[in-house]
């Protein structure tokens, strides 16, 4: 079976004695190796303001921290993710608001987060789904003109790009996971990238429990109690390891992303899903919509490929009902869409050998 998701892991030639080393080093956690893998992932990302984290949910969490979100606060979101997105924002305590999405993308609706803002509007999570990227252009305008802080969840997009730029610099707070299934994995961890580097020193300190580890225990002042959100180096040099291979597996993904795109348009039962200007999917997900979804997803078992829609809409959680509004452009998407693979793992006789099974039918 062709899976939809699978880890990529480095070498073991490379990897091993790296994790070795820092074992037993004497130091294993936080050190010089996470330092090492924050600078390495900045230069990828092309921006220096970075912190490594314990997860991207913890990173999600210290950019509603730093806005100081909390009770009355309203955060427009989207239930067109995973649970974190918007379990983070709950525990807050503020209020979830879902904006509907483009039915064409599954992708936070511009126009349907404008009608969404209230004097209460904290900030608007964006999630850039399957590795396609919001209507940044859009989102931009309706940032700068409310002065409202933009969160981009970019769990899933790691490598996509916006502007001709890696996603990374273009909001207040952009939020990375490397969790095992993701494009890059330290088999758990996070990162955030911050647009203004003044954000970067109370962040740090968000998450070490409100100590600056640069400063002596001895000295430290703890003025905000924070959480235990850090990297350890021997996650970190799984990281650094990782990262010397990234470009080129994200470069397989989009690959075969692009194969896809042109290769099923056109085809019977299929609707791809289309790009927003200025925008460059990674393809975490091979995104698409198709007729008759449960008949697809038992074909394409019966060839031994793996399709699944993968991820619950969050809207129907018991702990968001306060937030229930009608949401037709979900209801849409939500209805039709599918995954197919495009990862690494998908060689090019497997790309073929899916194309053709989906173009003969189900």
């Amino acid at each position: 079976m062709i899976p939809l998701v699978k880890p990529y892991i480095a070498d073991r030639c490379k990897m091993m004695p790296a994790i070795e080393q820092i074992l037993y080093s004497g130091y294993i956690a936080e050190g010089e190796a996470v330092y090492k893998f924050e600078k390495e992932f900045g230069d990828y990302i092309g921006n220096p303001n970075v912190l490594v984290l314990s997860s991207g949910t913890a990173a999600l969490h210290i950019a509603l921290l730093l806005l100081d979100v909390g009770k009355g606060d309203e955060i427009i979101s989207t239930a067109m993710t995973a649970e974190p997105t918007n379990t983070t924002i709950a525990i807050t305590g503020a209020k979830v608001v879902w904006a509907d999405v483009d039915e064409k993308t599954g992708l936070l609706d511009p126009e349907s987060v404008r009608r969404k803002i209230t004097p209460r509007t904290k900030a608007i999570m964006l999630v850039h789904y399957a590795g396609m990227v919001c209507d940044m252009d859009e989102f931009n305008k309706i940032s700068k003109e409310y002065n409202i802080p933009i969160i981009e969840d970019t769990a899933h997009a790691l490598g996509s790009k916006y502007d001709g730029k890696i996603i990374g610099s273009n909001s207040r707070f952009t939020c990375y996971s490397f969790q095992a299934i993701k494009q890059m994995t330290t088999v758990d961890g996070g990162a955030i990238a911050f647009r203004d580097e003044a954000d970067v020193a109370a962040a740090r300190k968000l998450r070490w429990f409100g100590l600056d580890k640069k400063v002596s225990r001895l000295e430290n002042d703890i003025t905000r109690a924070g959480y235990k959100y850090g990297m350890n180096n021997v996650t970190a040099t799984i990281g650094s390891v990782q990262l010397q291979d990234t470009p080129d597996i994200i470069a397989r993904y989009v690959s075969n992303g692009k194969y896809f795109d042109e290769k099923l348009a056109g085809a019977s039962g299929v609707t791809l899903v289309p790009y927003y200007n200025n925008t460059e999917p990674s393809y975490w997900l091979y995104t698409m919509k198709v007729e008759k979804r449960d008949d697809f997803i038992k074909m394409m078992e019966s060839k031994g490929i793996l399709a699944s829609t993968l991820h619950h809409r969050s809207d129907t959680h018991s702990v968001f009902n306060e937030s229930k509004c009608e949401l037709p452009g979900l209801d849409k998407f939500y209805s039709e869409f599918i995954h197919i693979p495009s990862g690494w793992w998908v060689t090019d006789e497997d790309r073929e050998m899916i194309v053709d099974a989906i173009r003969q039918g189900w």
